[in-house]
């Protein structure tokens, strides 16, 4: 069983700081990041690594994203309690324990069956969280649940996948990562009809490609 002592949590108060001097200002968010121990995610002989403000390898070619990433993501996706939440790429479950903490429901795919499958595992085990998990491709999104409040792509797309826009409620927000391999904008996506949505460019992030029927091949 990992322990959360005075150290980990002195480092994730010291995090949160940085946080806020990056520009994070929501609290629900901060707050958040501050009850879930990073550290967790991450292999025992790694942890000193997990308060750094750094992505890091999980396995497969895919990493768990940078704090200041998931932070940045969560604050534009305005997640109250009770919204329904689709998380593309569950990975190594961190973005969506945060989600959780929040008080989302959420439904969270991964392609990687490793990875689905440990995520679960952390994800009962330390906090009893119980996400709708699915492992599969995550650029299809998750019709029998539809729609959502809110849906989060932790990966980058070439475009933005047409079915998952089409999974929005009216008045939900997507937030996803766009452009080619290397680097990718940060688009939000707000659907304000059937048929009308406003898109909002905001900054520059590096993610790991979303591979897909509707996103890398």
């Amino acid at each position: 069983m990992i322990i959360d002592d005075y150290k980990q949590k002195g480092a994730r108060k010291k995090l949160i700081e940085e946080l806020k001097a990056k520009g994070i200002m929501d609290e629900n968010v901060l707050k958040a990041m501050m009850e879930i121990p990073r550290h967790f995610f991450f292999p025992p002989t790694f942890a000193s690594h997990a308060y750094i403000d750094k992505a890091f390898p999980i396995g497969e070619g895919q990493t768990i994203s940078q704090p200041y990433t998931v932070a940045y993501q969560t604050q534009v996706l305005h997640v109250q309690k009770g919204d329904k939440v689709l998380e593309i790429g569950t990975g190594s479950g961190y973005q969506a324990s945060i989600l959780m903490q929040m008080g989302a429901s959420l439904y969270s795919i991964e392609r990687i069956e490793t990875l689905h499958n440990k995520a679960k595992k952390i994800l009962e085990m330390y906090w009893g969280f119980k996400p709708v998990l699915k492992c599969g491709d995550g650029t299809k999104g998750w019709m029998e649940y539809a729609r959502f409040d809110k849906i989060i792509v932790t990966a980058g797309a070439p475009v933005v996948p047409k079915t998952l826009a089409e999974q929005l409620k009216i008045g939900g927000i997507m937030v996803i990562p766009v452009g080619d391999l290397k680097k990718q904008k940060m688009i939000t996506i707000v659907r304000k009809s059937e048929t009308a949505y406003e898109q909002i460019e905001l900054d520059h992030f590096a993610f790991v490609p979303l591979l897909g029927e509707q996103g890398w091949k």
